[in-house]
């Protein structure tokens, strides 16, 4: 079972305190979740990165 935790607050300066908060955080989050759960959880929020990596790639090649 996935944990809903919230994000925990991160620092403009990004120190190695933040590093210990998100690992913290996503250990709490997926503690108890099983592997089927685990695989889900990385394809559903890769996906979203992927989105946003390839909308940027896209307004990058019609910039230039």
């Amino acid at each position: 079972m996935i944990h809903d935790i919230p994000k925990p607050e991160i620092s403009a300066a990004f120190t190695i305190e933040d590093i210990h908060k998100i690992r913290e955080w996503n250990y709490e989050r997926l503690r108890d979740a099983t592997i089927a759960e685990r695989l889900a959880d990385n394809k559903r929020r890769s996906s979203i990165a992927l989105a946003r990596i390839a909308k940027r790639r896209k307004a990058r090649t019609i910039s230039v």
